[in-house]
């Protein structure tokens, strides 16, 4: 009978262990994640940016300065500054006059633009890269699918946290609040608040009191300025400028007038040849004939 007793005791015990072995956690290994839901979107990755027929996407994102750069009067690129550490930069290009506009990859580590140019063969950017936003160049052969090193001021002058951007280096602004660069083969101009400050070479800076005066393009010895607030015109005026030989009394000629473009936000301009690119507050628009009509 103690046998019997004995036995059962036994079998009860080896019971409980396969019960309990079920029921207990495994022991060779982590467990598993545990399933969540949510409705709310994952916001840690940036959106991409959209074609549009208007300045929408790239204006959306803007949080720096606008630029542009034209190949002709059907193709150029456009970008948002963006700023190091802060809202990324965005570059989009167009091949049928600005009614499409397609974004355009930078890379992860640039972190904003100060400068574009762009010509049927290349594009070129001045860049702030890395985690410490160093000035570098870069130039792209295949519309920006891959790029390179750029050589030193092929993009043009731009602006910086440290002054002016030029081939040579970077030099203190000749104002407080530079609104826009540009650097030719003899001459630098610098737009500022009230005025212009023209250079050749590393001569001084000469004062050219302006009113309204936001951008600059170049078409051989002469500017392109767009200027606002400017009595005749419900827009932007579009005025050239002698690139040589200026002085504070140097004038401009007035050539035309893009009726209703925003002059109360950012106004950027850039030409090819007769091909005028306009940016406003909120469309890109194209002149065939200097800017005289759009």
């Amino acid at each position: 009978m103690a046998a019997v007793v004995v036995v059962l005791v036994a079998i009860d015990v080896v019971l409980v262990s396969l019960a309990l072995g079920r029921t207990a956690p495994e022991q060779n290994g982590p467990a598993g994640p545990i399933p969540t839901f949510t409705s709310t979107p994952d916001t840690t990755e940036t959106p991409r940016a959209s074609a549009s027929t208007d300045a929408d996407s790239a204006s959306t994102a803007q949080r720096g300065r606008r630029l542009l750069a034209a190949v002709d009067d059907r193709e150029a690129w456009r970008a948002s500054g963006g700023s190091c550490g802060g809202p990324r930069p965005v570059l989009e290009h167009t091949v049928n006059g600005g009614s499409t506009w397609v974004p355009v990859g930078l890379g992860t580590d640039v972190g904003s633009l100060m400068a574009i140019r762009a010509s049927s063969a290349e594009l070129s950017i001045l860049a702030g890269v890395g985690d410490d936003c160093t000035t570098t160049a870069r130039t792209s052969t295949d519309a920006g699918v891959t790029w390179n090193a750029g050589t030193p001021g092929a993009a043009g002058a731009g602006i910086s946290t440290d002054g002016v951007v030029l081939a040579s280096g970077t030099i203190q602004a000749p104002c407080a609040d530079p609104i826009e660069a540009f650097q030719g083969e003899r001459t630098s101009v610098v737009i500022c608040d009230g005025q212009l400050e023209w250079r050749a070479g590393t001569d001084a800076w000469v004062d050219v009191p302006m009113g309204g005066v936001r951008s600059i393009a170049v078409d051989g010895g002469e500017y392109t300025l767009a200027r606002v607030d400017v009595a005749s015109c419900s827009g932007v005026q579009l005025v050239t400028m002698p690139a040589a030989d200026v002085t504070p009394s140097t004038a401009v000629s007035p050539v035309g007038c893009a009726d209703g473009a925003d002059s109360d936000g950012t106004v950027t301009i850039d030409r090819a040849g007769q091909d005028v690119w306009l940016w406003d507050g909120e469309t890109v628009r194209v002149s065939s004939d200097g800017g005289a009509s759009w």
